[in-house]
């Protein structure tokens, strides 16, 4: 007799291949050792991904699933490990990113008894995710367990309500919690028998709904915040045949449009800013405070583009929210007001050395990377994502994914995240760029056993100015209080990212100039290879005031 606990594992894992799920990332434990057997079972239809860190496993499965668009699941044993998955938790669910959270339990009669392990996990995640349920292996009720997790992918794709997202599943164990067999797979063919439970048909996923047409306005823009590939290649072209500019952030694929402006945010700050009067909004935009002041401008109109129920109004002030939406051709006018400004200023940051006391300059090594990027970029939050953002995309880059973890804009589990979507597609060249905070906060992310799957293509480029350099772009930064700045905000750590590299066995190069720097990236990618370029931080508050000023006299 099969014993409660794999009983109840082999239903878990058999509903989750059934309803899509092609992908489980697991971090070792004893309490959760059920669905680990149930899996590797199963490992014909399921790829299997093992994890010594629960912190990064959350962020592998979120790549995982923002890479291939459907629900991955992540397993942890109970206690600490189960916490560990919250940050994950959160950027899934500011994200819209289909995470299953699988976190192992005692059985309830242990809470509040002093077990080994044992805390009350239910509602652990809060109202950060769609749905939760807990299955407990006390009761033999497979059917209601196939239910819950039907109801839970359901949740977490958005299938029945258009709002993806992570959800929950508590899963509680008695022991013993090892099988009385482990039966070895064919590849192809199932050996272990099959549970009996047909999984429920939760049909297709919900199409965008019609397109809500925009009345025309010669003083229209279109502002793209983060989105799927598929979903920004279709707002760039719309924006393109409606003739309006396009303020495009590089995670929402439509930065490649053909009226897509390069230095949108310099500009947003002159005259051409005021200027705008109607703004039509898709997507989540995060990335500048000059875009968080027009999309709150009450002089402005303002389309939220979203079908969700919880769309995004960071302003507060959108005056019409729709599913969809569509543009007429409108005046031209505005678009090459523009054009000529953005042509103008992107000319003059052109002109910007390469180099400085301190290193490659950041807007160099911006360029760089988005010249050579083929495949996948992907973005770490902080100043390389806004350096990015200043940088034109060439049309070539249309077949570029982009991605990035702008949910919460959060440094954590960015090494993670990144491998994560190289698996998506492990054939497919990735590019990783981060500064070096993030790379140093998720380095336990490099730390992969020699059996898990591996992408042959993955190239973190880590942009190392040896601190926080973004918090001198803010009011931190300012002259006043720099007697507190190098120490509170600065945090320079004088890391060795090469010997960190050699831990893991991660293929480790260091660009000190900016010669170099065209030579290394050009080079083919090859396994899972990190280029650590030094980055000069020594002008980023003159940097910041010299552009705007580039940009006033960039205006008619």
């Amino acid at each position: 007799m099969t014993p409660p606990s794999q009983h109840l594992a082999t239903v878990l894992v058999d509903q989750l291949i059934a309803q899509g799920m092609t992908d489980l990332v697991l971090a070792p434990g004893s309490r959760s050792a059920p669905i680990a057997y149930a899996a590797w079972q199963r490992r014909d239809r399921l790829r299997l991904h093992v994890r010594i860190d629960e912190r990064g496993a959350g962020f592998l499965a979120l790549g995982l699933a923002r890479g291939t668009g459907r629900p991955v699941g992540v397993v942890t044993t109970s206690g600490t490990a189960a916490a560990n998955l919250l940050p994950a938790v959160l950027e899934a669910h500011h994200s819209r990113i289909p995470l299953v959270a699988i976190t192992a339990d005692r059985p309830a009669t242990m809470l509040h008894t002093g077990a080994n392990q044992t805390t009350d996990q239910l509602a652990l995640f809060g109202r950060h995710v769609r749905t939760d349920a807990r299955l407990t292996a006390t009761e033999d009720a497979p059917r209601a367990w196939a239910f819950q997790v039907a109801r839970a992918l359901s949740a977490a794709t958005g299938r029945r309500g258009a709002t993806p997202g992570p959800v929950h599943l508590e899963v509680a164990f008695v022991d013993p919690l090892v099988p009385e067999s482990v039966p070895e797979v064919v590849p192809g063919v199932t050996e272990a028998p099959a549970s009996s439970i047909t999984a429920v048909d939760l049909g297709e996923w919900p199409a965008i709904p019609a397109p809500t047409q925009i009345p025309p306005d010669p003083g229209t823009v279109v502002v793209a915040g983060d989105l799927p590939p598929v979903r920004g290649r279709q707002v760039a072209e719309r924006a393109a045949a409606a003739r309006v500019p396009l303020l495009a952030e590089p995670s929402s694929n439509a930065r490649h449009g053909a009226t897509a402006i390069q230095t949108y945010r310099l500009l947003l700050d002159t005259a051409l800013g005021e200027r705008i009067s109607r703004v039509v909004m898709v997507g989540r935009p995060t990335l500048s405070r000059p875009v968080q002041r027009l999309l709150a401008r009450r002089d402005v109109d303002l389309t939220v583009v979203d079908p969700s129920s919880e769309w995004i109004d960071p302003g507060l002030n959108a005056a019409r929210v729709v599913g969809d939406f569509s543009l007429s051709a409108t005046d031209p006018g505005l678009l090459e007001q523009w054009q000529r400004a953005d042509r103008r200023l992107g000319e003059g940051l052109a002109a910007e050395p390469d180099h400085g006391p301190g290193g490659v300059a950041p807007l160099h090594l911006a360029r760089a990377v988005v010249a050579h990027a083929t495949g996948v970029l992907a973005h770490g939050a902080s100043n390389p994502i806004r350096d990015v953002d200043l940088v034109d995309f060439a049309s070539g880059q249309a077949m570029v994914e982009h991605h990035a973890n702008r949910g919460l804009a959060g440094i954590d589990g960015f090494v993670s995240t990144a491998y994560g979507i190289a698996l998506a597609d492990p054939e497919r060249d990735t590019t990783a760029l981060c500064g070096d905070l993030t790379f140093l906060h998720d380095s336990t992310g490099l730390v992969v056993g020699p059996d898990e799957p591996r992408p042959s293509a993955l190239r973190y480029v880590v942009a190392n100015d040896d601190g926080g350099s973004i918090f001198a772009t803010l009011e931190h930064g300012r002259p006043e209080r720099a007697a507190t700045f190098e120490r509170l905000f600065g945090t320079a750590h004088h890391a060795d990212l090469a010997a960190l590299c050699a831990t893991s066995g991660t293929s480790h190069v260091r660009v000190e100039r900016a010669d170099q720097l065209v030579e290394v990236l050009a080079a083919p990618i090859n396994g899972v290879e990190v280029i650590e370029v030094r980055v000069d931080r020594t002008d980023r508050p003159g940097q910041a005031a010299r552009w705007q000023r580039l940009a006033a006299d960039s205006v008619d």
